[in-house]
């Protein structure tokens, strides 16, 4: 079975904002949960499901931090405590959403890391961008599971980047334990995994009205970017002279509203009724790239939006959720 990966001419481009895609959206009586929504993409897509009347839970491991980033929204979002890299962290806030008996009807995987430069592992010896953007997120899906059934038409949106094309899964040594550790290497392998597990989640889905995005927001100087320095960013064009973010959606750099859009509409736009599995970007399904698969860091050139076949193999995706549930322990009750 082929991924339907097929632009769909949504009216969005590069240029929409979060305010754009939520416009006409009623989200009262609805219940999202945001990982990362006390920071940079996550709290603007979070701060948007909100104000359309959406209940919005940020589980964080700082929630001091997090409860003073969301002290100016004005209501609708709420803080709870969980470490990605932490089972039973993840373990015991799943269980409490499950446990209120509540229907969860988004799901927003947006926390992260990113090009980490020196090996680091987690408590269970994986290494630590796949453990944090992929294994976490796998973990907390699948515990959350009887949640999003209860929605009937939930929606989970894994939030990867361009960045998959800097690596497919290395699936001999995902962990580097016998090849030399690079820090976008291991980011793009994460960043493959979460495209490849939205195909694989959809799949497994739909027939509970479980329907599985995942997406590219941009190019966005964030503190996603702090194990690079100023300089660097300045030299990949994405910083300018002042130190500034350049804002420019032609060429993939934009603003937090613009980045945020597409998690929003994945979320909640009516235009993805019946369909997931699928990648986006600029508020629009996204084409595969043919050819040879590259990625640059420099800023300057256009980018493109399409994604590599790779990402969207089915039978990686299967693969992936097999070997998924070995490295975390988690699997769907059957």
């Amino acid at each position: 079975m082929s991924t339907p990966q097929n632009p769909l001419g949504s009216g969005f481009t590069a240029y929409s904002t979060t305010l754009d895609v939520i416009r006409g959206i009623d989200l009262t009586g609805r219940l999202a949960i945001v990982t990362g929504g006390y920071a940079g993409l996550g709290l603007e897509a979070a701060r948007t499901l909100a104000s359309a009347g959406a209940r919005v839970i940020i589980p964080a491991r700082d929630v001091n931090r997090a409860q003073r980033a969301i002290a100016e929204i004005g209501g609708g979002i709420e803080v709870q405590p969980m470490d990605l890299t932490d089972p039973v962290s993840i373990d015991g806030f799943a269980r409490s959403i499950v446990r209120s008996g509540l229907p969860l009807h988004i799901l927003i995987n947006s926390a992260g890391i990113m090009a980490v430069p020196e090996l680091t592992r987690d408590g269970r010896g994986n290494e630590m961008q796949f453990s944090t953007n992929h294994l976490g997120h796998f973990q907390l899906t699948l515990h959350l599971w009887p949640a999003l059934e209860r929605a009937q038409g939930a929606r989970v949106v894994s939030v990867s980047s361009m960045g998959h094309r800097f690596s497919d899964i290395v699936w001999d040594d995902i962990n580097f334990e016998r090849r030399a550790y690079d820090g976008w290497g291991a980011y793009g392998q994460s960043k493959t995994a979460n495209v490849l597990f939205a195909v694989e989640l959809d799949r497994r889905g739909r027939t509970h009205g479980i329907r599985a995005f995942s997406l590219h927001p941009g190019g966005i100087v964030t503190g996603l970017a702090k194990h690079i320095s100023t300089d660097r960013l300045i030299e990949m064009g994405n910083l300018d002279g002042n130190g500034d973010p350049v804002i420019d959606p032609d060429r993939d750099m934009k603003s937090l509203p613009q980045g945020a859009a597409t998690h929003v509409w994945c979320a909640v736009s009516p235009q993805l009724d019946g369909k997931g599995g699928v990648f986006c970007a600029n508020s629009d399904i996204a084409a595969v790239q043919e050819g040879e698969i590259t990625m640059s860091l420099e800023g300057r050139d256009r980018r493109t939006s399409e994604v590599a076949p790779y990402a969207i193999d089915p039978n990686s995706a299967e693969r992936l959720w097999t070997l998924s549930e070995t490295m975390s322990g988690a699997r769907l009750a059957t």
